[in-house]
């Protein structure tokens, strides 16, 4: 039978790299799909390629502004009748320099996508799922919310609270049958990546990729799929009794 036949995934930053490869497996697994992105040419582009039309929707919004997420929660409910799960996957890196040379206005840009929107989800989401009684919720941190980064402060400070919200959300719901992780992802093979790649080595990005992957004892960056595969997991029945967890997909990055 396959994981998740008949289960309603909601996927945010759903329209590129590890939330589209998110949505192809879930809906290999049997997962009828609402797909959220602030891109809409990208995301209308990713629902057509994924060519299931009455099992695929899209809803272009903001993770960070709370009217959109109210409105992706409200359109996956009217038109799905619940959520099972739900990927908080939308992230950005923000600007890559010292901590000293940090905007403001870029600190909180970044703390607005990966910290609010990581919050507002829950606090939407996680309504539905406590009053159908069942859910699973997984959060995507990075390995920069276990270590610290030079050059990347606000990332690193906006995953490492997600851990937070997290645990204290996997605490207040475990009673009603819902289950909240986070996945730590290494460097992957995604856009992020490559602008993080070219923004401390413009002249040689290939070096400093070389740098990072000198890091991961597997010896390479993740593909989206490796991090989709353990969000499968953390989605399915088979990690019905693991909650509040965090799960690193690092090649050995963290324990190196």
């Amino acid at each position: 039978m396959k994981r998740l036949n008949n289960k309603i995934a909601l996927i945010t930053g759903a329209a590129s790299g590890i939330g589209l490869a998110a949505a192809r497996l879930f809906l290999d697994e049997g997962a009828s799909l609402v797909l959220v992105d602030r891109n809409d040419a990208a995301l209308s582009k990713a629902a057509a390629d994924l060519d299931a039309p009455d099992r695929v929707m899209s809803v272009t919004g903001d993770v960070s502004v709370e009217d959109d997420v109210r409105r992706y929660v409200d359109a996956a409910v009217q038109r799905f009748g619940r959520i099972d799960v739900f990927f908080n996957n939308a992230g950005i890196e923000g600007k890559i320099a010292p901590l000293i040379e940090q905007d403001v206005a870029e600190f909180d840009k970044v703390i607005a996508v990966n910290l609010r929107g990581v919050f507002l989800g829950l606090k939407y989401v996680l309504k539905e799922m406590v009053a159908q009684g069942s859910g699973s919720v997984i959060n995507t941190s990075s390995v920069a919310g276990l270590r610290g980064f030079a050059n990347l402060s606000p990332y690193v400070a906006s995953k490492h609270a997600e851990i937070g919200l997290t645990r204290s959300a996997a605490v207040e719901v475990a009673a009603a049958g819902v289950r909240v992780n986070s996945i730590h992802p290494s460097p992957i093979e995604t856009p992020m990546m490559r602008s993080i790649e070219g923004a401390l080595g413009a002249d040689n990005p290939e070096a400093v990729k070389a740098q990072f992957v000198a890091g991961i004892p597997l010896g390479r960056y993740g593909e989206p799929v490796d991090v989709a595969r353990l969000a499968l997991f953390l989605a399915s029945d088979d990690a019905s009794f693991i909650t509040g967890g965090q799960y690193t997909v690092d090649g050995g990055m963290v324990a190196a």
